[in-house]
């Protein structure tokens, strides 16, 4: 019989805040501020989870990532180049698959849980 010992994740690994302006050509409207708590990275760098807040504004959404979201608190959209828009609120959950084009719009200041699977690590 083998016996696996896995170490469980309890407080945050690493913190990090930032004003998203500070990456050029990133934002369309508002100031949003975020901060991320990271719970867990991948050795490969391509697995990652945590839990992230920010403040209202509407920016271009991260690509090469599928990325999966519960909703703590707030109110965000998300605007498919398309046009077609969705929006979510506490206690929701949902999935941006890897190839989303489109936008992040805060409406209220929201925290989520998440975990992307990144496609093009740093």
């Amino acid at each position: 019989m083998t016996t696996h010992v896995i170490d469980f994740i309890a407080e945050p690994q690493e913190t990090s805040e930032r004003r998203l302006a500070d990456l050029p050509g990133r934002v369309v409207a508002g100031d949003p501020h975020h901060v991320t708590r990271m719970r867990h990275t991948s050795p490969d760098g391509t697995c990652l989870a945590g839990t992230w807040t920010s403040t209202p504004g509407k920016w271009h959404a991260f690509t090469d990532r599928d990325e999966f979201c519960f909703i703590v608190s707030g109110h965000v959209r998300l605007i498919a180049e398309d046009g077609h828009e969705q929006e979510f609120r506490t206690g929701d959950s949902f999935l941006i698959p890897n190839g989303f084009r489109g936008y992040w719009q805060v409406l209220e200041t929201t925290t989520k849980h998440f975990v992307i699977r990144d496609y093009a690590p740093a």
